[in-house]
């Protein structure tokens, strides 16, 4: 083999390697984060041979990680983060903390259910880039009936400051709940879009996400997922 055949994006080996998702590897590279044999390298097209250099990152050697990928039913009062040193309540805390992993998009504090995380940087922007077009399905719990004519309206669309704000699929699972499937991913989109209508959201579970569901996972807990499992 020569030195060539193995080269790959330092981007991409620092997110397979679980040191940052490939969002985040590209920052770390333009702050003059990551060094290769000891030179601080900030060019997003550089390419290594991980079996021949040594590539550090924020001080730290960075060694290839084993790719895993739990599914966690995220309590309420949980936050998204990797660290906040406001709230220790993070989500990565649910998890085995080696090898170290990040969640895959976002569920904000107060809302519930399926969350991915993992070390897998390119499997994190296939699920959340808007060009993938991954659908999510929320359980939604409001303050009072749901009136049928406001699911015309969810699938029309409420215009919210980011644009118009679509819900893909909706349906009355109760008088003061729905089922509701969306591809976009604003912050606090469903709660803004169902307070355009009058509702406060009593509770929000995420229950489907592509093709995972959430099951019977009982809540804080997590199960390990295979690549193939995922979309």
């Amino acid at each position: 083999m020569s030195q060539e055949d193995g080269l790959i994006r330092l981007s991409r080996f620092l997110s397979d390697s679980g040191s940052a998702s490939r969002r985040q590897a590209d920052k770390l590279i333009k702050a003059g984060q990551v060094t290769v044999n000891g030179v601080k390298v900030m060019s997003l097209g550089t390419k290594i041979n991980p079996r021949l250099v040594k590539v550090s990152c924020r001080g730290k050697l960075v060694r290839s990680a084993t790719k895993v990928y739990y599914l966690l039913n995220k309590p309420v009062g949980y936050i998204c983060s990797v660290r906040d040193p406001h709230n220790p309540k993070t989500v990565l805390t649910l998890v085995p903390p080696q090898p170290k992993v990040w969640p895959v998009g976002r569920l904000d504090m107060d809302s519930s259910g399926l969350l991915l995380l993992t070390n897998d940087g390119d499997l994190t922007f296939q699920l959340t880039h808007p060009k993938f077009s991954v659908v999510k399905t929320y359980l939604v719990k409001v303050d009072k009936q749901v009136r049928s004519t406001d699911l015309i309206k969810l699938k029309q669309g409420i215009r919210l400051t980011e644009g118009l704000a679509k819900a893909d699929q909706v349906s009355i699972q109760g008088q003061k709940a729905l089922s509701l499937s969306i591809h976009q991913g604003w912050k606090r989109q469903i709660r803004r879009m169902l307070a355009g209508l009058g509702y406060n959201v009593v509770s929000l579970t995420r229950v489907q996400e592509g093709n995972l569901s959430l099951g019977n996972l009982a809540v804080g807990k997590y199960k390990i997922l295979q690549r193939k499992d995922i979309k």
